[in-house]
């Protein structure tokens, strides 16, 4: 999509009412496709989302913690803060995008470094952002393995006094204990509502051995849009997500948004009953503007009436 295309997608959104609208920190695309897709950059494209649209909650599921130092990270999350006036949240997680990151010269270590720079990175932000002492002026020193601070400052504070820190990923023995211990909010992306409720309740369980309330952390899940307006072009639908994720289709298809109106919004029913408090709808182009006008104007009121 053109950045022209994009504005108007988000500022018909914003103005149709829907909660939340979020970029994603990608170089290359998903899928992978060899960075033959055009991409922008997520801070920077936020910046307009945020100074472009008036109601919706405004985030990014997830930055990449080893493209950005936290503390610059920080900073730039407490400008979209008030550009947006207070409605920006910060989604972090341990990255996935191999390609990218080896296409653009950034280390990608195992899966076992990422999420110990994901645990540092939480916990340097969350005190950047935090209230300040009672005198305007907090500070920060940090010494991690990965990361530093040096008695640093971030002025000027959230507009709010703080702002939300969300964790997203499926890891049940690292990822989840970090959302426990630092998170307001935690996002999975493309599973299924039975499978959104077993790991639900290991995020619970995390909260218990953290000794954390769980009702404090909100709850979202993405879903792949594939709905479609009728069963003929659900059927299409169906069959260009799977020729789009090719061999990952399987994993994908169990997280997406299938069929017709009415059975797109008993999915997300099933997802409110599995404790999703937030569902985003991940539109990748092209995709059915049709079907887009039919979730916005039928699913979304009718979910909501149901909850």
């Amino acid at each position: 999509m053109t950045m022209d295309e994009l504005r108007a997608l988000w500022q018909k959104l914003d103005g149709a009412g829907l909660d939340w609208l979020s970029v994603w920190d990608h170089l290359y695309e998903a899928p992978p496709a060899g960075g033959t897709i055009d991409h922008f950059e997520a801070v920077a494209t936020l910046g307009a989302l945020a100074v472009e649209t008036e109601h919706a909650r405004l985030g990014c599921l997830v930055f990449y913690v080893g493209y950005r130092n936290p503390g610059l990270l920080a900073k730039a999350a407490v400008t979209l803060d008030h550009l947006s006036g207070g409605r920006f949240e910060l989604g972090l997680g341990g990255g996935w995008h191999q390609w990218e990151a080896e296409a653009y010269g950034y280390d990608f270590p195992g899966v076992g470094t990422r999420l110990d720079m994901l645990d540092e990175a939480a916990e340097l932000i969350v005190s950047l952002l935090a209230s300040d002492d009672g005198d305007g002026l907090r500070r920060t020193t940090f010494e991690g393995d990965h990361f530093r601070a040096a008695d640093a400052s971030c002025l000027p504070p959230p507009i709010d006094g703080r702002l939300p820190i969300w964790i997203g990923g499926l890891g049940e023995k690292r990822t989840l204990r970090t959302a426990a211990r630092f998170a307001d909010g935690w996002n999975a992306a493309y599973v299924s509502a039975e499978e959104f409720a077993r790991k639900n309740q290991v995020l619970d369980n995390w909260c218990d051995a953290e000794r954390r309330d769980p009702a404090t952390i909100e709850r979202s899940v993405n879903l792949q849009f594939a709905m479609a307006v009728d069963t003929v072009s659900a059927e299409r639908a169906a069959a260009d997500l799977d020729a789009q994720w090719g061999p990952m289709a399987a994993r994908i298809r169990g997280g997406a948004l299938l069929g017709t109106p009415d059975q797109a919004a008993e999915q997300l029913l099933a997802y409110a009953e599995a404790g999703a408090d937030l569902i985003n709808v991940a539109l990748r182009a092209p995709f059915d503007h049709d079907a887009l006008d039919a979730y916005v104007n039928d699913v979304v009121p009718a979910v909501r009436r149901a909850t």
